[in-house]
């Protein structure tokens, strides 16, 4: 039996750096249900909610990462797939669409409609930050919701509008570049799987995290 990850005896570098799939809240969690084909949404952050919250893999737990200012709230649930990484080394993000709010750490299944393509720039040092856009499976508002096309223009300038402005408080800049559909979304999320995989090969603590 591997001893476990959180013994202070263990050399701590071994411990550098996991995506949240690694840890104990949602350790063996693919990025889509085997059973359904859904896709696994962890919510990190509340719609409406001003407390950025962020799931600390190391302690297994979600920990305040920032406030927003006044008159400024998530739009709509927030969160992350599992077992995915992105270009910038973290699990892909997705907003998700949903009647109302539900609290940090639950699980929603969920199906993409479709992606925000977008570079985040910060220091002079420009990476892809992605935006996808998916449905809760058990939305009433959003049921028939299946492509971004489906959208209010309005609404999704108005998610692009919450990113840009978020970001430019972190002294960062986020530049939207294009909106696809859900094949596209798909996509990008078995490329972020591929990644997650092929960084954990051979892992033995990893066996059994797939997408």
């Amino acid at each position: 039996m591997s001893r476990n990850r959180f013994d202070p005896h263990v050399n701590q570098t071994q411990n550098a750096r996991h995506t949240p799939a690694a840890s104990p809240c949602v350790n063996g969690l693919a990025a889509w249900d085997a059973a359904s084909g859904t896709l696994n949404v962890v919510i990190e952050t509340s719609k409406g909610s001003r407390n950025k919250l962020k799931y600390n893999p190391e302690q297994g737990l979600f920990e305040l990462s920032k406030v927003l200012p006044r008159g400024s709230v998530f739009p709509f649930d927030f969160g992350f797939i599992p077992s995915t990484v992105g270009d910038d080394g973290d699990p892909l993000d997705v907003l998700v669409l949903l009647d109302e709010p539900v609290p940090t750490g639950c699980k929603i299944p969920a199906r993409l409609i479709g992606v925000i393509e977008a570079e985040q720039i910060k220091e002079g040092e420009a990476e892809r930050n992605d935006r996808l856009i998916a449905v809760a499976e058990d939305s009433h508002e959003h049921r028939d919701m299946r492509s971004l096309k489906d959208l209010n223009d309005r609404l999704i300038q108005e998610i692009e509008h919450f990113f840009i402005s978020y970001n430019a408080i972190a002294n960062s800049q986020f530049k939207p570049l294009a909106r696809h559909g859900p094949h596209r979304a798909e996509k990008l999320v078995k490329e972020g799987a591929q990644r997650f995989r092929d960084q954990h090969s051979g892992n033995g603590a990893m066996s059994g995290v797939s997408s």
